[in-house]
């Protein structure tokens, strides 16, 4: 995305897109205007253009920069060999890094719908290599045999919409913390990968829960 160079430049640049991600969280990209993150921002609708050529290469831009980011990150961490010990590194990272800023992962999942097609192209290329990252460690596990996994690429997708899921609901403060969530999602993420392990802990975990009604899963946490 164009930037105007100069101090100036520097500071209003990121005003822009971080009033462009509150607002296409909260109302749509859709429904949010060039004129409305002009205002958000406190300069003129003209003077957007100096930045981004306009809303579409505003919201790619918001996409990529997230997927980017992911992706540089995880790359900086420092994993495991044992593909065990991996997918418990990344499924407590992936709700970290997610549970940080839920406005990006809004917009990267409900958002994608649009993206011009060259642009969904380019974040969707993006996605995939995220996905690959866990299904090369789910790759691993079945063939050292730590995994009872059918189609890696499918339980790779499924796990990453579960772990993504959280930061949907999550509200803090409420009755389960960060971290008690991270060690119940990996209970539920290490018998999906078919981790007898896994099995054993998630049965010990629901013996652990006092009994009650089912209630919806966001409001068990709030």
């Amino acid at each position: 995305m164009p930037r105007k160079t100069g101090s100036h430049g520097q500071i209003t640049g990121p005003r822009i897109r971080q009033a462009a991600l509150r607002l296409f969280a909260r109302h749509g990209y859709a429904a949010v205007s060039m004129r409305q993150i002009a205002r958000e921002v406190g300069v003129q609708a003209g003077a957007l253009y100096t930045y981004t050529p306009d809303k579409q290469a505003l919201l790619a831009d918001l996409l990529r920069s997230h997927m980017a980011h992911l992706l540089e990150t995880w790359a900086a961490e420092q994993r495991p060999d044992a593909p065990l010990d991996r997918l418990e590194h990344f499924t407590r990272f992936h709700i970290a890094y997610h549970l940080d800023r839920p406005d990006e992962v809004f917009l990267s999942y409900m958002e994608l719908r649009n993206l011009t097609a060259e642009n969904f192209a380019e974040i969707e290329g993006l996605r995939r290599a995220y996905e690959k990252e866990l299904e090369a460690i789910l790759h691993d596990g079945r063939a050292a045999g730590a995994f009872a996994i059918a189609d890696t690429r499918l339980a790779a997708m499924a796990l990453i919409a579960m772990l993504t899921g959280v930061s949907t609901w999550f509200r803090e403060g409420g009755r389960l913390g960060r971290d008690e969530i991270a060690d119940l999602y990996w209970q539920m993420v290490r018998g999906a990968a078919g981790c007898a392990a896994g099995l054993d802990a998630a049965a010990q975990g629901s013996e652990a829960l006092p009994p009650g009604p089912p209630r919806p899963a966001a409001a068990l946490l709030r």
